[in-house]
Parts: structure tokens; sequence; C-alpha cells
């Protein structure tokens, strides 16, 4: 078992124990076909030695091999599992979100359902969640996958996202995490932001646990990922780097830029001046004018992109949450799901 220093630290500190009163297990699909029987009983497995309600929801991203229909038959023969069919593929984060939005239970699973990540590591996971963690996520120390397409990008990735944000990890890529819902439900997710999901509640003062799990080989239909997400990733971390320190004031990033390129223009302009009068040097044939005229147009377009950012702050901060996702059906929700604004986008 490994820990991350942020929980190491904590650890020391001496945290009060938090009961688990019950786990939400929230399962991203698409086109799992094969694997939902095994995951279901595997799920079901684990959960009952946990000894805590659960419910497992099964949320089907617009799956085209007859998932859904497969997971609407265990939900109509186990009302606790509930079912999220998207009328689309709307992405990992998007079904997350869902998940997520319509748990009801006070703890939080996230689980592949590939079946590479094991069930048999929920409760481990829980159990650290009772000593007094908020987020416990798993590390794939042992990760069977190929080595040049998955596990070095990934090795790569996570070495300069904790390098970057501060936040030491070693496997951010990994699904299977359990958390507190009150905490998870106030980030927002969108786009490919899931897999930051342990940076943002760490940033919002989560302590946090990194725990080994288990990885296993995929038996059964085709991954998902390749090598060409590690471009994604490297963008969504702009983002979310971006989103953890400057997001409530944009013109402090934007508006910076905009003075520094305000400022290169002037002294190139003043350079350009003094050389035609030291020297005689032809203004129209000096780089430096060029400079000073390119440097002046992108100071103020960051000015402006800056006040546009400032203005789109405002307006997020203040409209109600949209969600990004449509839902065609839901099973063993009733009319929950529409009373807590599921409606769909």
């Amino acid at each position: 078992m490994n820990e991350s220093s942020a929980g190491k630290v904590k650890e020391r500190a001496g945290l009060p124990p938090q009961p688990v009163g019950g786990v939400s297990v929230v399962v991203p699909v698409y086109n799992e076909l094969g694997n939902i029987p095994q995951l279901y009983e595997e799920l079901t497995a684990a959960l009952a030695g946990v000894g805590k309600p659960y419910e497992i929801i099964l949320v089907d991203d617009g799956s085209t091999d007859g998932s859904s229909a497969a997971m609407a038959d265990l939900a109509t023969r186990d009302p606790r599992v509930r079912l999220i069919e998207f009328r689309r593929n709307y992405g990992q984060t998007a079904a997350m979100k869902a998940g997520i939005d319509h748990a009801t239970l006070d703890t939080i699973v996230t689980i592949d359902g590939d079946l590479q990540n094991d069930p048999a590591d929920i409760g481990p996971m829980i159990a650290k969640l009772e000593e007094g963690f908020d987020l416990v996520h798993g590390w794939r120390r042992h990760r069977q996958d190929a080595m040049l397409s998955r596990k070095l990008p990934s090795r790569i990735a996570n070495r300069l996202i904790s390098w970057s944000t501060g936040f030491p990890i070693h496997d951010l890529g990994c699904t299977l995490k359990a958390m507190r819902r009150e905490l998870v439900s106030e980030i927002e997710l969108y786009g490919d932001m899931h897999r930051f999901i342990p940076i943002l509640l760490y940033q919002r003062g989560a302590r946090c646990y990194e725990i080994d799990t288990h990885h296993r080989p995929r038996m059964s239909g085709e991954t998902k990922y390749g090598i060409g997400r590690t471009l994604v990733v490297i963008l969504d971390l702009m983002t979310v780097n971006f989103l953890l320190k400057d997001s409530a004031h944009p013109m402090r990033v934007f508006g910076g830029l905009g003075l520094a390129s305000l400022a290169v223009a002037l002294l190139a302009g003043l350079a350009t001046v003094a050389m035609k009068l030291a020297s005689g040097i032809d203004m129209t044939g000096n780089p430096l004018l060029l400079l000073s005229v390119m440097a002046g147009l992108a100071g103020l377009q960051l000015l402006s992109i800056g006040i546009l950012g400032e203005v789109l702050a405002r307006i997020y901060y203040g409209q109600g949450q949209r969600t990004p996702y449509a839902v065609r059906r839901w099973v063993n929700f009733e009319n929950e799901a529409f009373r807590n604004g599921g409606g769909g986008a």
C-alpha cells in the first residue's frame, strides 16, 4: 500500500473517524457487453463484503453493442441497480457526472466498466475513508497494459501533472476512486476533467490518500484510449491549472501578458525612432518597427481577451448549473432524477 504525501501529513496529525453510511458505485459503460455480467457479479460480491447499503449506477454512454439492454435487464432483476442511458456518446466525464449527480448515498465510488479495475479493492478504500479521509484514489502500480502505448505515456503525464500542480500522485488516470459525495458534488465536471478529480478536490481542502489497487488485463471488448490521449491530457492540464489558479480573475493572466506585449511594442518603437535619429537607419526597413506593430496588436488582443474573460466569469458564476449530457431513459429512478434537475441539457 502506498499513500500520497498529502495523505501522509494528515495521517500523522490524526484524523477523526468518519463512518460511511452507504455506497453509490458509478460505472460509466461504453460498448462493454462481454464484461457486464461478470462486472455485476464481482461488484455485488465486493459490496456485500463491505456491509453497507449500496446502489450501482450504470451509465450507458451511447453504447451500440447491446450493452444498454443487458444493463436494463440487470436493473429489472435487482432494484439496487440503476441505469442512466444517454442519447449518444458524450464521453466518460459526462457519464461520471450523471452518475454522481443522481447518486443518493453519502459515499461515491467510481470504477471502469471494462473489469480492469478490481471491485475487491472497494472494501479497503471504504475502510480508509472511515479513518477520516475524504478521497481515496487508486494506484495501478502493476499496470497490465502495453508499455509504449499506455504505460510510458501515462508515467510521463503523471509526473508532469504532479510537478505542475504540486499534488503528489502516481496514477491520475485510475478511475477507481472512493470519495465523499458532499465534496465531489461541489466541483464542475465537463470535457475530460474526470481524471483531475483528485486535484480538484485536493485544492478544495480534501484529505487524500493513494492506495495500491489491482489492475487486470482486458478480457473482452476494445480499449477506448491510446497514445493519442497524451496530448489531450496535456491540454486538459493547462485548463485545470488555469481553472485552479486564475479562473475567477482571468484579467490577471491575459491583462499581464497584454501589458508585457505593449511594453515590448513601446521599447521596440522607441528603439526604431532612436536608430533613425542617431544613424539615419530607414524605419520602414527596420525589423524593430514590425516587432513594435505586432507586439502592440498582440497586447490589445490580450487585453480584450482578459476583459471578455472577466465578463464570461461573471456570467458563469451567476447562472444556474447545466448538465453536459442528455438522457434517453432512466431505470429504477422513478421521478427522482427529474426532481433533481436531471432532465438533460
